[in-house]
């Protein structure tokens, strides 16, 4: 780009202000290309097939404002577009932005037109739907209810959500989910990019165990399931420290970057008053994806994404592995070829069952493995969400694995694992816990009338929190409503099951 740094900047600040009214007044193809090539040269030169996978792609990030009928103003309904393929074809478009439309429709008209166009695959993840209010996973589409077309291409082009990352934590809410005492983790619901405010009726819109739940319930009334969705863990990280371990978490921004006063500098303001909204302390350390690949290349991570063999990491680096079936014996968990057994006679995390054999019900095999250099677990529990025959849906929370010889009653481990965290020292120890879970599940509550899902949480023992670390490394004194503490967790994602 010619000319001086003055004009550089006011070139930003003008594409800046464009990003807000949705106007673009900085138009030059010349630009675009060459930055969209030199985006795709860089991952090109980087990518090591069985080493080291980058893959290309890019982030369509919309905030509403109103117009397309994308909903109210403020609404964050970003995306991030990844592609299967290297340069040959991604070179022949150029990115679809929140300048050419901040309509999602038109994001999967541009992603219909590259497969046909170049014989390559695309797909397209939403952002974490907390800061939506209500909209990212609304069954109201521009003013009306859902119709299965929609559905259909939903489904299609988006077979992942966010469920975790630095912007609060998205699989469930303790106002959705009464009944989970492990609900109310690094929770966001303050409200939109814009400080507008958050009405209880939005959330079910947002978060990822309601939003599989009002997909079983709009599949049985349109054919098909629009929130049929794999869960990742992404950071959403604007530094170069892309970190999400507590003990090593260099923030959002480089305004959030290790500092003694970080953890009290705002966030978020409200876009009227200025009044502080979100603190930096309430950003958490997260998320990561792990994807049970069959290689370390492009095309091979690209399919377990778009078949959902994945999950989420709220920033360790734990294993996690369920299959389903219908036949599975309670020995074989422990099976060395478990994982064989599982592919061969049932369905990995992603999958699909159906039409349950008479007499018969869901059986899983789960495994979780602590992060090396991590905590041990806490517990393993399955998450289920079913339709019931009136069209209302229901879930439930069933430990099936606890850690320390603890016993399940009530589907639920009898007492809690106890915590080794040392404030004053920022350390715990891995005396409580266990390194390995893995449990053969039986679903004993199963209708083989009612649709249904099924998705493991697997919970690591208290450790310090970043902000532990922080006090520690700085000498400061946190205040009282500073969380000190953190329970990382897993998410897989679900196995369905269809009558």
């Amino acid at each position: 780009m010619n000319g001086s740094p003055e004009d550089a900047w006011q070139t930003v600040v003008s594409m800046q202000n464009d990003f807000t009214t949705g106007v673009p007044r900085f138009e030059d193809p010349k630009v675009t290309r060459s930055v969209w090539d030199d985006v795709v040269d860089t991952a090109q030169r980087y990518n090591q097939p069985g080493t080291f996978t980058a893959l290309n792609g890019y982030e369509w990030s919309t905030i509403s404002t109103g117009k397309d009928g994308s909903g109210p103003a403020g609404a964050n309904l970003h995306r991030v577009v990844i592609f299967r393929d290297g340069p040959d074809r991604v070179k022949q478009v150029l990115p679809f932005s929140t300048f050419d439309s901040g309509d999602p429709e038109k994001l999967w008209e541009f992603m219909a037109a590259y497969e046909q166009n170049t014989g390559g695959r695309i797909l397209a993840i939403p952002h974490n739907g907390n800061i939506s209010n209500g909209q990212m996973y609304a069954d109201v589409i521009k003013g009306s209810d859902m119709i299965s077309d929609y559905a259909a291409r939903r489904a299609r082009w988006e077979p992942l959500m966010e469920v975790t990352q630095e912007k609060g934590d998205g699989e469930t809410h303790p106002l959705l989910s009464p009944n989970d005492e492990f609900a109310d983790f690094e929770n966001w619901d303050f409200g939109d990019s814009f400080g507008n405010p958050k009405e209880d009726w939005m959330l079910q819109y947002e978060y990822a165990r309601s939003t599989l739940m009002n997909g079983l319930r709009l599949e049985d009334t349109l054919g098909v399931n629009p929130f049929k969705y794999g869960m990742i863990g992404s950071t959403d990280n604007h530094v170069s420290m892309t970190t999400t371990r507590e003990e090593n978490y260099f923030g959002k921004l480089p305004s959030e970057e290790p500092s003694p006063t970080r953890y009290k500098e705002p966030f978020l303001r409200d876009s009227n008053t200025g009044d502080v909204i979100v603190s930096n302390w309430q950003l958490g350390a997260s998320g990561l994806v792990a994807v049970w690949a069959r290689e370390n290349t492009r095309e091979e991570i690209f399919d377990a994404m778009a078949r959902k063999e994945v999950y989420a990491s709220t920033g360790t680096r734990l294993s996690v592995r369920i299959f389903g079936g219908w036949d599975f014996r309670p020995d074989e968990v422990q099976r060395p070829d478990f994982a064989n057994q599982g592919y061969a006679r049932g369905v990995p995390m992603g999958g699909d069952l159906s039409s349950a054999p008479s007499g018969m019900s869901p059986k899983c095999m789960i495994r979780a493995l602590r992060d090396p250099d991590g905590a041990n677990l806490d517990r393993v529990q399955i998450s289920k969400g079913w339709l019931n025959a009136d069209g209302s849906t229901e879930e439930r929370i069933y430990d099936v694995a606890c850690s320390d010889d603890r016993s399940i009653e009530n589907r639920r481990c009898n007492t809690a694992v106890g915590s080794t965290v040392d404030l004053a020292d920022a350390s715990y120890t891995n005396s409580i816990g266990e390194p390995l879970l893995h449990a053969h599940w039986e679903d004993p509550d199963f209708d083989p009338q009612q649709r249904a899902f099924y998705y493991v949480r697997a919970i690591e023992i208290p450790t310090p929190r970043w902000t532990a670390y922080d006090a520690k490394r700085f000498g400061i004194t946190m205040p009282p409503e500073v969380l000190m503490t953190v329970q990382d967790r897993a998410y897989s994602s679900p196995i369905w099951y269809t009558p």
